[in-house]
């Protein structure tokens, strides 16, 4: 199994492609069902929206229960109660898709699947302010830190397809950790195009572009928002302020790693910040109670990604400009 991932990472570098999270997570599991028959898919009605369906799943039937896909109908809780029998049952790898938003709907049988120590995949599409129109009342803001503080649970939000294979793997290979992968609607570039052997997400958080020198900024951003941090990197790079960016998949396994890797990741860089389209809460064990954030302090609104990423400063600009005026003192 480890050496079909690695393959299919290695295409992936090379290919680039510009695709939804979600449609990674599709993606990799038409490698993970192709080579995993014990792999049990599901979604709360929404199977077109988290594209948790693939190839070989046929639906369970009144008639068939030999298939691998069961349609849950809109009902999250019960998803994830069944989700959890499923892996208790044993010899399943049961995993099941909503929107982030409805995790809240899930939570207890989350919660559960953490208490009991047990390998539940939940696949959450739809993470943020991203999602657009559909507005405040579906895009996911408190979330990401809400299911953060569940205890032995591993919350992912992988940056481009090959970060999205990696969090699979680590789901997979996590036998008394539930996990969370928290998923796009909105395209991503590749930011990962030089293939690695080494599951770099494995360590929760990694260096993903370097300083131009001794660094005095250094940038963490998980998911959607690396893009940002890359782009807020080329605007300070061009100032003359070397910047780094540091992408964060996975807070959990960061925590887990030793003291030496932590304080060398985090580094010494005069300003840190961070980026996610969700709150603050969490944030400051990496940037400190005096590093900027740049994402959501409120709820969201109805309109296009490509008005709510600027009326809320989730932006490449927004974030040069903050950093820089903290380096000018001001």
């Amino acid at each position: 199994f480890d050496a079909v991932i690695a393959e299919y990472k290695k295409k992936l570098s090379a290919d680039k492609p510009k695709v939804a999270t979600r449609k990674s997570s599709e993606m990799a599991l038409e490698v993970i069902n192709g080579a995993v028959p014990e792999t049990i898919g599901g979604s709360a009605d929404l199977t077109g929206s988290n594209n948790t369906k693939t190839s070989q799943t046929k639906n369970i039937t009144p008639d068939d229960y030999g298939q691998r896909y069961v349609h849950y109908g809109i009902r999250e809780h019960g998803m994830a109660a069944a989700i959890n029998g499923l892996t208790l049952h044993g010899g399943l790898i049961a995993y099941g898709g909503t929107f982030l938003c409805f995790s809240d709907y899930a939570r207890p049988s989350m919660r559960l699947a953490s208490l009991m120590g047990i390998r539940s995949i939940f696949v959450m599409t739809h993470d943020s302010i991203g999602l657009g129109e559909d507005g405040p009342t579906h895009q996911p803001v408190e979330h990401l830190a809400a299911l953060r503080a569940i205890p032995n649970h591993n919350v992912f939000r992988p940056a481009d397809a090959v970060e999205t294979a990696e969090c699979w793997q680590l789901a997979l290979e996590s036998e008394k950790t539930p996990s969370t992968l928290a998923l796009t609607r909105q395209n991503l570039p590749t930011v990962r195009s030089e293939h690695s052997e080494k599951n770099l997400s494995a360590s929760g958080a990694y260096e993903l572009a370097a300083a131009n020198g001794e660094a005095a900024v250094t940038i963490f951003a998980t998911g959607s928002e690396v893009e940002v941090a890359l782009g807020a990197r080329e605007l300070l790079e061009k100032h003359g302020h070397p910047t780094r960016v540091v992408s964060v998949p996975c807070f959990e396994l960061f925590d887990q790693q030793d003291e030496d890797y932590r304080r060398k990741t985090i580094g010494n860089a005069k300003v840190k910040v961070a980026i996610e389209a969700g709150i603050r809460q969490g944030w400051d064990h990496l940037i400190g109670i005096d590093g900027i954030f740049v994402g959501m302090t409120g709820f969201g609104a109805s309109g296009s990604i490509e008005q709510l990423y600027p009326h809320f400063g989730i932006t490449a600009e927004a974030a040069a400009k903050a950093v820089e005026a903290r380096l000018h003192g001001k």
